[in-house]
């Protein structure tokens, strides 16, 4: 379990350098990137087949935007009809195990009925599908391979394990769970890691240093999953920068519109036990990446999307901006001077006038309104015998 998560790293000269000695004086669209892009992931996420698609092999996306032919039916029905859990659904969706459909971006997804079909016609129907979404913690993941539990915390924390999900306990600690199909086929694999009497030295260097892997392999591994479930560029580009704080995305998306955009398609926050102001903070940091060479890599990422995206259609912005302050201060009226010259003749030259001809201009003498001098008499004798009244009784 982790408490916390550490504060990112801020933005800064450094990444643009970085940039640029990863990627060649072009910076991220250059001809150099794909290559840059795959030796930062490689040495950030190592062996692990979700990172090795993500630098650069081809992503099945699991929910296609088309026009929706057939019957479909809505995600909490298909959970119904695969026998499947809320969560354990999501799952399977996520891991592209069910496959989604929907008509533009601003519908929601749902499932075809042939998928369905074709799920449940496959063979050890529901067993296989649960197991294969089966997720476990540390202890029960431990009871799998038959080691120890500190031993598996050990190997999870220098990244032999990558975590698929997490929550907060009551103690708003980060409990992570691990698919039990992956930890078995790991011990089957690399069975020097539970049999060996002292860790491979790569993990223990990470361990002495007190670094964590799981956070960094989870967020890798969402990132991952977001990718998977749409194919709309901009989309895409979005699941990249919700792993970005305000501060680097605005150095990698200079465009205000732009940002606006990716922060509307911006995934769904994850679901994790209690829902507090708290709880969310830690939620919140836990989602954004933490070191140097990991942010580098998701601003090289979301740059490489981004051009993409750009190319496919640009961001939405509005119609008509609105006028400065100075524009509309110039669209007040003007006040014109009085012609020097009687209105149709000019100056050495007489011109007859045109259309109506002009009479002489009346003015109107304002009088002061009358009666109102007379109403202050008035009250002036009103007061008077009162007056008069109060120093006749006041006298001795």
């Amino acid at each position: 379990m982790s408490t916390s998560a550490s504060r990112p790293v801020a933005p800064g000269p450094r990444f643009l350098a970085a940039e640029q000695r990863f990627c060649g004086a072009d910076g991220p669209a250059g001809e150099s990137y794909p290559q840059a892009q795959r030796d930062v992931r490689t040495q950030s996420y190592g062996r692990h087949r979700e990172y090795s698609q993500l630098a650069g092999e081809d992503l099945m996306t699991t929910t296609t935007t088309t026009e929706v032919s057939g019957r479909t039916v809505a995600l909490g029905r298909a959970a119904q009809q695969l026998d499947l859990k809320r969560g354990e659904f999501e799952l399977a969706v996520q891991l592209g195990h069910v496959r989604t459909t929907r008509e533009d971006l601003s519908a929601r997804p749902r499932v075809p009925q042939e998928e369905i079909e074709r799920i449940r016609s496959a063979e050890g129907f529901p067993e296989a599908l649960r197991e294969r979404v089966r997720v476990v913690g540390t202890a029960e993941a431990s009871q799998l391979l038959d080691v120890p539990a500190h031993r598996f915390t050990r190997l999870a924390r220098g990244g032999h394990f990558t975590p698929v999900k997490c929550y907060l306990n009551r103690y708003r600690a980060v409990v992570w769970l691990y698919l039990a199909e992956e930890v078995t086929d790991l011990a089957l694999r690399y069975p020097e890691l539970l049999t060996d009497r002292q860790l491979p030295k790569e993990t223990l260097v990470r361990l002495g240093a007190g670094e964590d892997r799981r956070p960094r392999n989870w967020r890798g591994r969402r990132a991952a999953m977001l990718l998977r479930q749409t194919e709309d560029p901009w989309e895409r580009a979005a699941g990249i920068a919700a792993a970005l704080d305000p501060a680097h995305l605005s150095e990698v998306v200079t465009d205000p519109y732009e940002r606006a955009y990716l922060s509307r398609l911006r995934p769904e926050a994850i679901r994790v036990g209690p829902d507090s102001p708290a709880a969310r903070e830690v939620i919140e940091r836990l989602q954004l990446a933490q070191d140097l060479d990991e942010v580098l890599w998701y601003r090289m990422d979301l740059a490489q999307h981004l051009s993409i995206a750009r190319s496919t259609r640009p961001a939405p912005r509005p119609e008509k901006e609105r006028p400065a302050f100075a524009a509309v201060g110039a669209a007040r009226p003007v006040h014109v001077p009085a012609p020097t010259s009687p209105p149709g003749q000019v100056e050495g030259k007489q011109s007859e006038p045109t259309g109506r001809p002009l009479g002489p201009v009346g003015v109107e003498r304002v009088q002061p309104r009358a009666g109102r001098g007379r109403l202050r008499r008035g009250l002036a004798r009103l007061r008077r015998p009162r007056a008069a009244a109060r120093s006749a009784t006041t006298t001795p």
